[in-house]
C-alpha cells in the first residue's frame, strides 16, 4: 500500500455505486491506476499498470468474477 501522500490524483467512484457504501475509487497514478476503499481513504491504495487495469476491467465486463 502506498501512503495517502503519494502522487495519486483524480479519484472517482463508479456511477453504478452511487447508492451503496461498498465501493472502490480509482485514480491516476504514475504507473497507471490507483485503487482505494472509498470508506477508508486513509488506509492507502494500491497501484497497477494501465494494461493490468484494462485487462481487469475487461474480465469484469465478461463476467469472469460472477458467482
Amino acid at each position: 500500500m502506498n501512503s495517502r501522500h503519494d502522487s495519486a490524483s483524480n479519484w472517482r467512484k463508479s456511477s453504478r455505486s452511487a447508492n451503496t457504501d461498498n465501493c472502490v475509487e480509482v485514480g491516476r497514478a504514475a504507473v497507471g491506476a490507483a485503487v482505494r476503499d472509498s470508506k477508508d481513504q486513509d488506509a492507502g491504495y494500491f497501484t497497477t499498470t494501465g494494461q493490468q487495469w484494462r485487462l481487469f476491467v475487461t474480465a469484469i465486463k465478461a463476467g469472469r468474477f460472477q458467482r
